[in-house]
This record gives C-alpha cells, sequence and structure tokens, in this order.
C-alpha cells in the first residue's frame, strides 16, 4: 500500500479527478445514489450535528451533502490540490473550513469541538500507523457525547489470499501454461489474467489499494488503546467478489450517550446491493430540466 507520500503524490496528481471523484460512485449509479441508499441510512442517526468534522474529503464528493448537515464543517485533506478544489466549489458556503495537513495532523481542530467525524471512500488507502495517529486525536477533538465514522481496509485479514493474487502474472504471456489457456479462450497476448480473475471474484482485489495492515479488529483496539469505543462495525465486500476487504466502523468516545458493546456485521452483499441500486436507477425516466416550472440543476 502506498505511504502517506506516495497518497499525497497520487491523490494531488489532477489526472485522477477526471469526474471530480464522482467515477467512484459508478457502482451505484451516482454519487448522489450512493450517498442516499449507502452512507445516509448508516448515519442518519448522527446528523444534523452542530460541528462536522470530514477526513480526506477529496473534490468534496461526500462534502456536498455534509453541508447542509450542520452549522460548521471542517474538511481536511493532505492533498492541497484537493483543499483547493473544495474551496472552489464551495465558495459560497461560508460555514465550512478548509486545511490541509500531513496525512496525519489534526492539530488545527480544536479539543472537544467536533460532533460529529466521517470519512468515506479514502482512509481505505491508509495503513494502521495513520489509524491510530488519527484515533489518538479524535480521542480528545470530539466532544464528551462525540461519534464518528470511518470506513478504512479489511484487507488485512485476507494475508494469504493478497499473497496468492500477488504469485498469479498479471499478463497471460508472463505464464507458458496461462498463454495456452487464455489464447484458447480467444484472449490476446497481452490480456490482463490478474485483474480478469478479480473481476470474477476469484482472486482478492488487491488493485483497490488497500492498506494491508488493517483490519476491523485492529481498528477496534486501535480505538480502545485510545479511549474510543467501536459501537457497530460492518465488513463489506467492494468492487469484485464476497471478499470483505472493507469495513464501516462508528465509534464514540468512552462514556458518551452513544456507547455500548460493539456489534460486528459480516455483509459480503453489500456491493451486490449497489449495482441493485443502479439498476433500478437505468430503469427510471432521467430528470427532465424543468419539472412544474421550476428549473432543475443537474
Amino acid at each position: 500500500m502506498p505511504t502517506v507520500a506516495e497518497n499525497l503524490s497520487m491523490w494531488n496528481d489532477s489526472q485522477f479527478w477526471s469526474q471530480n471523484g464522482d467515477e467512484w460512485s459508478e457502482a451505484w449509479g451516482g454519487t448522489d445514489l450512493l450517498w442516499m441508499t449507502a452512507v445516509l441510512p448508516r448515519i442518519r442517526q448522527f446528523i444534523p450535528a452542530p460541528t462536522i468534522l470530514e477526513i480526506a474529503p477529496g473534490h468534496g464528493r461526500f462534502t456536498q451533502f455534509l453541508k447542509d448537515c450542520c452549522e460548521r464543517l471542517l474538511v481536511v485533506d493532505l492533498s492541497p490540490l484537493c483543499i483547493e478544489a473544495c474551496r472552489r466549489r464551495f465558495a459560497s458556503e461560508p460555514h465550512i473550513r478548509y486545511y490541509a495537513n500531513d496525512g496525519k495532523s489534526l492539530a488545527m481542530i480544536a479539543d472537544e469541538s467536533v460532533d460529529f467525524v466521517f470519512s468515506f471512500d479514502s482512509l481505505v488507502h491508509v495503513e494502521a500507523d495513520v489509524l491510530q495517529t488519527y484515533a489518538e486525536q479524535l480521542a480528545t477533538k470530539l466532544r464528551p457525547d462525540g461519534i464518528g465514522l470511518i470506513h478504512h481496509s479489511n484487507i488485512g485479514c485476507y494475508p494469504k489470499s493478497v499473497a496468492l493474487c500477488r504469485r498469479i502474472p498479471e499478463r497471460a504471456d508472463e505464464s507458458p501454461l496461462l498463454h495456452l489457456l487464455f489464447k484458447a479462450l480467444g484472449k490476446d497476448d497481452g490480456f490482463s489474467v490478474r485483474s480478469y480473475l478479480m473481476a470474477k471474484g476469484i482472486l482478492i482485489n488487491t488493485a483497490g489499494l488497500r492498506g494491508r495492515s488493517v483490519t476491523a479488529e485492529a481498528f477496534a483496539a486501535i480505538c480502545q488503546r485510545v479511549g474510543l469505543q467501536c459501537i457497530y462495525q460492518e465488513k463489506i465486500s467492494w468492487a469484485y467478489g464476497r471478499y470483505l476487504v472493507d469495513c464501516i466502523s462508528i465509534f464514540t468516545r468512552k462514556g458518551s450517550i452513544w456507547e455500548r458493546p460493539n456489534r460486528v456485521w459480516e455483509n459480503p452483499g453489500f456491493i451486490r446491493d449497489a449495482r441493485k441500486v443502479s439498476q433500478l436507477a437505468r430503469q427510471l425516466p432521467p430528470r427532465p430540466t424543468s419539472v412544474y416550472g421550476i428549473e432543475q440543476s443537474q
């Protein structure tokens, strides 16, 4: 998995943002559907909230919804390019504050000032040391009854599957046997064997650049050590197959009104449900530019 420096180099490159991050919502048929069907049902109890902190907003893929759920929104990202993109996109929103950090620090956020912290489809790309550093700070940045959701990697629980995937040649012409097999199937020499098997769900998806030292259990243990309590963890599939490569963790400060023993749910159908939403959306008529004489934004 990339280091913090490598993540900065990757996400601070404009070529990664051809659609402002909406390209990664394709499985749901769009970011609005991702928000309404996958994100909002998991956070509706916690918003609106006076002050929300969003970590790693990218180009504002979820910021566009969070901004209407609070009195003050703080966005923190290691990419200056992303922070500037958010500034431009939400220039008319005076209640948003923007901070570029070093990929770990929340020093710019006052202690006990945050009611809800949120990060989705971003911190899956960091390792356990980064998550621990953020958790240590959130234990003091959250108000006594503060709560948060972080979407992070769970691929660390599949070391053998990851090792197997890495042993499979990327191209068919790298292996005489695979060359013959896929040639018989009508594939050319440059055919990507590994990507094909990942897309079929046969191999675990290592192309998603998940933090390989991170598991749901590891994050829950980090929270315990720093004074936080995980109250819900959902191990989910992502992109291809039924491997539970990700986890959605909801946590709070110990002693808060939200505190309870952790509940863990394994949800291998998460990405399957996303595709059902997308399929439904394709059956419905497109939104017209004007309804009842009112112009609709596209």
